[in-house]
């Protein structure tokens, strides 16, 4: 009988690594909403020049890293950000721009590599003084786009949406959920992907496996403002370097080890293609995710089924699923991922 579990919803559902634990456990702590979380300024320090930035803040969910930065960026209400209509802010982030802080979205149609089109962001500039339209302050980018299967938006598209930006007199924002994955698979040192952004979010517990936690970065007096609205929103912590340790671990030990999460989905792309009806576009896996489109929803719902009841395999999706590899799922688990 098999016992042991293959979970291929989401690389969020990894457990912290026994070093994590341990780091955790032995943790030099104190009051990091009083500013003095020995651990916390440790890793914000490293963050921030990991990512080439001036600065960073620890927060506990990559939606609220999100939220707190186009906050930031658009601090007048009925401000307008330009972002992909398949972008994770825009679809799965509780409308919380519009909700909390007035902001109005503005979608430019994703392409299947994850990019917008340069002219149809420009197009949808609106600027201040128009008496029907709100005013746009922020375009954002995210990289990988999960929604696109993991794409990585290049290094030369991103500074052209940066040069875009400048010129307009608007701000970037990047949703790094994913970035060293995008980082490790272009071949483009992180600081380097993200020069063009005057903030990031980058995700603790995904791919790096840590178990809670994202980090923004930007200038100082931009991670000034995000700590502000940090407590604003009740996302200030105590004794925060607990958590912080963890994902210090993630950092150092699992960057290095994301280019095997991306083989293995490779693998079990190559392996799931054999299965007559499924369909898998096997150059679209790039990073540690694998799409399938599937018009036959009956059918995919009983490959599910038999997948979770008789090789343990739990996975996720609707008619277009998705299955990512984790640092915790190994090449000995995917041949029982893809009999038939």
């Amino acid at each position: 009988m098999l016992t042991k579990v293959v979970d291929l919803r989401s690389d969020t559902v990894t457990k912290p690594s026994e070093a994590m634990r341990a780091a955790m456990a032995a943790a030099d702590v104190d009051d990091d909403v009083l500013g003095t979380d020995p651990t916390a300024h440790r890793f914000e320090a490293e963050m921030a020049r990991m990512m080439g930035k001036e600065a960073a803040l620890f927060v506990p969910s990559g939606t609220m890293a999100n939220l707190i930065s186009v906050l930031v960026h658009c601090d007048t209400r009925g401000s307008e950000v330009i972002l992909g209509d398949n972008s994770h802010m825009h679809i799965y982030e509780n409308g919380g721009m519009s909700t909390i802080g007035g902001i109005h979205p503005r979608t430019v149609k994703n392409n299947p590599d994850g990019t917008m089109d340069i002219d149809k962001i420009v197009a949808a500039i609106r600027h201040q003084g128009a008496l029907y339209y709100p005013t746009t302050r922020l375009i954002c980018l995210e990289n990988t786009q999960g929604n696109c299967g993991g794409k990585c938006l290049s290094v030369e598209y991103t500074d052209k949406v940066g040069e875009v930006a400048k010129a307009h007199g608007l701000k970037l924002h990047i949703d790094g959920a994913r970035i060293f994955n995008a980082s490790v698979a272009l071949g483009v040192p992180v600081d380097r992907l993200v020069r063009a952004a005057d903030s990031v979010s980058v995700c603790l517990s995904k791919g790096l496996g840590a178990p809670v936690g994202s980090v923004i970065v930007g200038s100082k007096a931009f991670i000034q403002k995000a700590k502000i609205l940090r407590k604003t929103l009740g996302g200030g912590m105590r004794q925060v370097g607990v958590l912080c340790a963890a994902a210090h671990v993630g950092v150092r030990d699992t960057v290095g080890k994301l280019a095997d999460d991306h083989r293995r989905a490779k693998v079990l792309a190559v392996g799931l293609k054999k299965i007559k009806q499924l369909t898998v576009d096997l150059s679209s896996v790039e990073t540690n995710m694998v799409s399938l489109i599937n018009h036959y929803l009956q059918s995919l719902l009983i490959f599910r089924y038999v997948a979770l009841k008789y090789h343990n395999i739990v996975t996720y999706g609707g008619y277009f699923p998705r299955y990512t590899s984790t640092l915790q799922i190994h090449r000995y688990h995917l041949p029982s991922c893809v009999k038939s």
